[in-house]
């Protein structure tokens, strides 16, 4: 009997505790939290701080358990700099991760500090047709001949194969705006010729003054291809190849057949 007494009386008190948690539970959950909402369009690339400022976003407070996860919730000094990802359309609520140091897509970006924004003309094939969006990082390669300087027989032997070699330009560049219209359209002809008329279209990056000297310089004077990086590769800034590499010429017997 007393034992009996006992666990009835351990037995009501865990009821009486859960009973209260679940009151507890219960009230935390009503208790209303605050939460943000897109009152218009952000459009890609506005800051937090500026879509608080311009009243694209509206503070507003929700029952604790219809809070969406992740919802953003409070802005501060560390994530007020924060730019929109993509565009986030009215009534939405504002997430933390649609918002990031780049946005990507279609949309066009600032140009960072301290650097210049560059157009280089590529064609389709050479800008990976539509895989590369503003926010993506590229390299790009510089395809040009190869010329010895000097009047000896051997240098105008190597001069006359007209060898190529490819070497990279600039080994991490940002995309911050694509031209989706041709700047010329392809004629009706076939073969290399085609090729040589494919359509192209301007991809405009962001440079270091140092690195835009590079690229005037190879947009005046070479042929450019640019390569879609992914993440944690590494291209060699000094990475270069050439036919001799490629083809495993000999060049002495290249320069003999020259010379014969």
């Amino acid at each position: 009997m007393v034992i009996a007494t006992l666990l009835a009386i351990a037995g009501a008190a865990l009821v009486i505790n859960y009973v209260r948690g679940a009151d507890a539970r219960a009230i935390a959950d009503q208790q209303p939290a605050k939460v943000y909402v897109a009152a218009q369009v952000i459009p890609a690339g506005t800051t937090l701080k500026d879509a608080q400022r311009t009243e694209l976003i509206a503070e507003t407070r929700v029952a604790t358990d219809a809070l969406p996860q992740g919802a953003l919730q409070d802005i501060t000094p560390e994530n007020n700099s924060l730019l929109a990802l993509s565009d986030i359309q009215p009534g939405e609520f504002v997430m933390a991760a649609r918002f990031g140091t780049r946005p990507v897509g279609e949309k066009a970006i600032e140009v960072p500090a301290g650097m210049l924004a560059m157009s280089v003309e590529l064609s389709d094939p050479a800008r990976i047709g539509k895989f590369v969006t503003p926010g993506s990082d590229i390299a790009i390669y510089a395809t040009h001949g190869m010329k010895l300087i000097g009047e000896d027989d051997a240098t105008k032997a190597f001069n006359e194969l007209s060898l190529k070699g490819t070497t990279v330009l600039l080994d991490d560049v940002q995309v911050i705006a694509m031209g989706n219209t041709p700047l010329a359209a392809p004629k009706k002809v076939e073969g290399e010729e085609a090729a040589q008329q494919a359509p192209s279209f301007l991809v405009t990056v962001a440079v270091t003054p140092e690195q835009s000297l590079r690229l005037a310089h190879g947009i005046s004077e070479y042929t450019l291809y640019a390569g879609l990086r992914g993440p944690d590769v590494k291209v060699e800034p000094d990475g270069h190849t050439d036919d001799l590499q490629i083809f495993d010429y000999d060049m002495s017997a290249l320069l003999r057949q020259v010379r014969q």
